[in-house]
């Protein structure tokens, strides 16, 4: 599969409209049994999610199952982590590594074929844990932020607040050698303009990719995210000065470039390949 983009969350009490997620062209789709999901319905949601996953789907799904220290989360988890439909869990709310090392071993069967556990730092003990949790367990194959309940935790009132977190969980991703973390969700789906800003934004932190409520945010996402011409026309050119001269070198332009340069723009012509 290529790099993720954008990951649509759908309610799990809602079965219709996970049908349509699954059909609006995320990258990935999460199920969600968790903040979107009244209490009384959330036995409903695990069954009906259950079902959907007996068999797969060509889109991935995820299921970002219930708090981890709550007493839903294990019954989430037996029901859905050994079904053929289901490509990876979402785990709300971590704090530390010793969460993630317990829903690895409680779904790592004798022969293998573990789901993908991905892990949602939401507090301030998260950030602090960050590398600890993203270096928790081979099953574990991503981080991400949770930022309205950080926001909540920290007290966070302006955007830019959120910076240092936001930094801390990238660093903590590639240290980890895991991919660069998606953004967290925009909460109001009407606003398109800040949405794309919001995005231009967080390519600049070394997100990669964002998270969906609604699917008209999705293009606006990838948009954002995909490189530019003028990026892959630089990249091209990079590439291209590496493979007849090795080396660092400079550019006619007058700029340097090295292996990590090359590495940069290899990177940027593999996320051009989704246009």
């Amino acid at each position: 599969m290529t790099t993720p983009l954008t990951w649509l969350y759908a309610p799990g009490d809602r079965p219709h409209v996970v049908t349509k997620a699954l059909a609006a062209g995320a990258d990935v789709v999460v199920v969600d049994l968790e903040d979107a999901v009244a209490p009384d319905r959330k036995a409903y949601a695990r069954d009906a999610t259950a079902e959907l996953l007996t068999e797969q789907h060509p889109v991935p799904v995820h299921v970002r199952v219930n708090a981890l220290d709550g007493p839903l989360a294990a019954a989430d988890v037996k029901a859905v982590a050994a079904l053929p439909g289901l490509s990876g869990l979402r785990l709300p709310k971590v704090t530390g590594p010793r969460q993630i090392t317990a829903i690895a071993e409680r779904t790592t069967p004798a022969d293998g074929g573990a789901p993908a556990l991905f892990a949602l730092l939401e507090s301030a003990l998260g950030i602090e844990h960050a590398h600890a949790i993203a270096t928790a367990h081979p099953s574990l194959r991503g981080i991400a932020l949770g930022e309205a309940d950080l926001r909540a935790d920290l007290g966070v009132r302006e955007d830019a607040g959120l910076d240092w977190c936001r930094s801390r969980v990238i660093v903590a991703a590639r240290a980890a050698s895991l991919p660069p973390p998606p953004q967290s969700v925009h909460p109001d789906i009407r606003d398109l303009e800040g949405l794309a800003a919001s995005c231009a934004h967080g390519r600049t932190l070394g997100f990669l990719g964002r998270a969906a409520i609604h699917p008209r945010q999705l293009p606006i996402i990838e948009r954002a995210y995909l490189p530019t011409p003028a990026e892959i026309e630089k990249a091209e050119r990079i590439v291209k000065a590496a493979t007849t001269e090795q080396g660092a070198q400079a550019l006619p332009d007058g700029s340097f470039i090295d292996a990590a340069v090359v590495a940069a723009a290899r990177r940027t012509l593999s996320l051009a390949q989704r246009r």
